[in-house]
């Protein structure tokens, strides 16, 4: 039995006015730029957001989740000479100090230090090959098609790229990391030095942190072939917004400006409270069923877009299947007009009568 049904819903949430896009300075055609909700994935801006591009440092955000997500960061590891000296930005590792993986990560994600990279890598994997197959496995995992990784640190090479629109998504899942957010959010930190008889200490090279009002992270980047780039983040009132900019000279006003538009034109809306029952159907022994989401489903919308924004739930239950409490049954689809703003199975079956 297939079920389709389309609730069109009028919204009476009091939103902000779109503000004039005029605002925004013109974006090279050399460059990319994306803005996107972090709990939707919901792209709310966007310029050549899926032309390929170099990403120069920004490729540490995947350097560092997936550093995160595989190994203790309490583990303390003996710098080995194999790992430092690397050209670019540095956080000068010296052969036979002991770090912590965490205190690399903050060297890593804070000053953007190339010996960190190399260092988390091999203490990962063993091999820096190793770890960029895993960086590219993860990419594929979270969704990011178009990117490919070829070093942990983002120093130049010509099949070393990615999208706007992929980091977009790998900085979105990054930042659902706790471990990830505390890092890139900090400001200064001191981290031992422990060949020296003083610490590091180590400030932030993301301006937005102090300049942004609201600012959560995360990376600056640059090259001289990537130029300059920018993966910022901020959340205000809840609604939170990672804005990538990609060879983009004036990084720093454009990532404003855009991230400005996203807050000043969109508003959550909750469309459904968690554990509400959205739908019912009748089993094959005439039994009312009910069907209902697990989480709150919170979408951020316009003003525009919130007396038109529909629903459709789609689920297929074979005439006598049995099904278990909780067992995930279909999807939940959110449009506004006919574009589909956001897509997740997130249904669930309640084997109790109603």
């Amino acid at each position: 039995m297939k079920k389709f049904i389309i609730v069109i819903l009028s919204l009476l949430t009091i939103v902000s006015y779109p503000k004039n896009n005029q605002n925004i300075a013109f974006a090279s055609s050399n460059s990319s730029e994306i803005v996107m909700e972090l709990n939707t994935n919901r792209v709310v801006h966007e310029f050549n957001s899926n032309k390929k591009m170099f990403m120069a440092s920004t490729t540490k955000i995947l350097t560092a989740i997936v550093v995160i997500e595989n190994i203790d960061l309490n583990k303390r590891i003996t710098i080995n000479k194999q790992t430092i000296g690397v050209e670019g930005s540095s956080i000068y590792l010296e052969e036979g100090e002991i770090l912590s993986i965490k205190d690399l990560l903050y060297g890593l994600m804070l000053r953007s230090g190339n010996d960190c990279a190399l260092t988390l890598a091999c203490s990962l994997t063993g091999k820096v090959d190793d770890f960029i197959f895993l960086m590219n496995e993860t990419a594929k995992k979270i969704g990011a098609k178009n990117s490919n990784f070829v070093n942990p640190h983002g120093l130049h090479d010509d099949n070393h790229y990615t999208t706007a629109y992929d980091l977009a998504l790998i900085s979105c899942y990054a930042l659902k990391n706790d471990i990830f957010r505390e890092i890139v959010s900090t400001r200064k930190i001191e981290i031992p030095w422990t060949t020296r008889n003083h610490n590091r200490v180590l400030i932030n090279k993301n301006k937005m942190l102090k300049n942004y009002e609201g600012a959560t992270g995360i990376k600056t980047g640059y090259t001289k072939k990537a130029g300059r780039c920018l993966v910022s983040s901020a959340k205000r009132e809840g609604l939170e917004f990672v804005c990538v900019v990609l060879n983009c000279p004036s990084m720093w006003q454009k990532s404003a400006e855009l991230l400005d538009n996203a807050f000043e034109s969109y508003n959550n809306y909750k469309i459904y409270e968690s554990d509400e029952i959205v739908d019912f159907y009748i089993d094959d022994k005439n039994n009312k069923v009910g069907i209902y989401i697990k989480e709150d489903l919170v979408i951020p919308l316009t003003k525009t877009e919130k007396n038109i924004v529909k629903t459709k739930i789609n689920y297929d239950i074979s005439k006598g299947e049995k099904i278990k409490k909780d067992s995930e049954i279909g999807e939940i689809c959110i449009f506004v007009e006919n574009n589909l703003i956001f897509k997740q199975k997130i249904f669930n079956i309640i084997d109790i009568n109603y």
